[in-house]
């Protein structure tokens, strides 16, 4: 297999899957004192990046999980929440729709993230994601899979919670014929299988104006200063984060099957699981045991 084919899935999403240009919902001034508020979370990123490896474990998640709080808030994105989360470390898969949703997933359950190597080059983000923990991988070298795979499951042996996007890349969100070709990709489901850490799928939504829409996709060629620009004009944007029910795999456990139980738990159209075959696949779906804080499930408000 290609490193194209194996790191670099395609969606069918293009500009044609963004709603169309409208004037801003809000004021010149608001939309740059949301940018200003966005620079000043920027800037708190870097002394977050210095300070994450001195606190002790206990200080990190709830650290980086106020970051990511105010930083959507900043851009004027309510976050809501909906489920309650697994106690201790987890697999925490996700759908990819914009890179809002790596805020999303950190204001939820902060986590080591798998990240692309570019990332690490990124202003302020790349740093503050190194000093988070995040596992870096190279697309361009298929060799590496399994050394990545094993750093993954290494993490989650340490007790970490390691979250990952398996589509590989952002589609829209809504188009089905736009979701990238496979679907969740198996391998990193491995590292659940081999640490014997819990699964749990994590669904992506946003609204605008109440309405289910495209506006934070992040797709294509599009920059990421002209999705900024959109998601800073607009008046009423909500992320909602569904956690679906942990899947627990047995030792051996089929990835692939542990992958399409994931995806089914978060996608609109479900995906066809072979649930005839439960004692062969070794996944098993369990609910949740530990609460989200008190409000979460009615919408954390946070609301530039």
């Amino acid at each position: 297999m290609t490193g194209d084919g194996l790191w670099r899935p395609a969606s069918g999403c293009g500009p044609g899957c963004l709603p169309a240009a409208t004037a801003p919902d809000v004021s010149l001034p608001r939309r740059a004192g949301r940018l200003l508020g966005v620079l000043g979370m920027l800037l708190a990123g870097v002394g977050l990046a210095v300070l994450l490896p001195l606190l002790p474990p206990s200080g990190r998640r709830p650290a980086l999980r106020g970051w990511a709080r105010w930083t959507l808030r900043a851009l004027g994105v309510r976050l809501v929440v909906r489920g309650r989360l697994p106690r201790g470390r987890a697999l925490l898969v996700a759908n990819h729709v914009s890179w809002l949703d790596i805020l999303a997933v950190l204001a939820v359950a902060p986590a080591r993230m798998l990240a692309k190597r570019e990332v690490r080059d990124w202003p302020v983000v790349g740093v503050l994601a190194a000093a988070a923990g995040t596992v870096f991988v190279d697309r361009s070298r298929p060799r590496d899979l399994p050394s990545t795979v094993g750093r993954v499951a290494g993490a989650l042996r340490a007790g970490h919670s390691v979250a990952v996007f398996p589509e590989g890349t952002t589609w829209c969100g809504a188009a089905a014929g736009c979701r990238p070709g496979r679907g969740f990709r198996p391998a990193v489901f491995h590292a659940a299988v081999e640490a014997g850490a819990p699964v749990v799928p994590f669904g992506l939504g946003y609204r605008y104006a109440g309405d289910p829409s495209t506006l934070p996709a992040f797709l294509g060629e599009e920059t990421l200063w002209e999705s900024a620009r959109r998601v800073l004009a607009a008046r009423d944007l909500t992320v909602a984060v569904t956690v679906a029910a942990a899947l627990h795999p047995a030792g051996g456990a089929d990835r692939r099957a542990l992958a399409r139980a994931a995806e089914s738990a978060i996608q609109p159209a479900p995906v066809r699981v072979p649930v005839r075959r439960r004692a062969t696949t070794g996944v098993r779906i369990v609910r949740p045991v530990a609460p989200l804080p008190v409000g979460a499930e009615v919408g954390l408000d946070l609301v530039a």
